[in-house]
């Protein structure tokens, strides 16, 4: 690991602060670590579309709307290749709530994501994607023998 050393002015440096304290950060490197990732992150998407991300896909529904609940079973069985996993739940008499954990090329994911989105009765969605870069260097930079969660899981995918 490296440290680095940053000067920021007051001003900014307790608005950084008032962010952290916000985030429930535990402190200012790794407050920095994550908003260095994000930015990261966007710059790779940001130039390749074909890179590969892993993204969560969230989306509420109304369940009576007529056939939508076939037309997302169909979209996602076209699409089986960006499945990892989903999760369906029910919030009321009324509307569902999904979330698909996907992992493929950015521009996959992301057409993907709008055409679960745009369907006729779907109410709320969106997408949070993670560079697989990103994911794979934050999980060989995690200390051994326990990462932040507080265990190990052994594996590397």
């Amino acid at each position: 690991m490296q440290r680095l050393t940053l000067s920021l002015d007051d001003e900014l440096a307790l608005a950084f602060d008032e962010l952290m304290r916000r985030n429930g950060y535990a402190s200012r490197s790794e407050a920095f670590r994550d908003m260095l990732r994000r930015e990261l992150g966007r710059q790779v998407a940001a130039s390749d579309v074909n890179t590969p991300f892993i993204a969560i896909l969230s989306y509420v529904y109304d369940h009576h709307e007529r056939q939508l609940s076939a037309r997302l079973t169909e979209l996602q069985h076209d699409h089986h290749e960006l499945t990892i996993s989903t999760m369906h739940a029910h919030l009321s008499h009324d509307e569902c709530v999904e979330t698909a954990i996907l992992r493929g090329p950015l521009r996959q994911l992301t057409e993907f994501a709008q055409s679960v989105i745009a369907q006729t009765g779907v109410r709320h969605g969106s997408i949070n994607l993670i560079p697989l870069e990103a994911a794979e260097l934050a999980v060989d930079a995690t200390p051994s023998p326990t990462p932040r969660g507080g265990h190990d899981h052994g594996h590397k995918h």
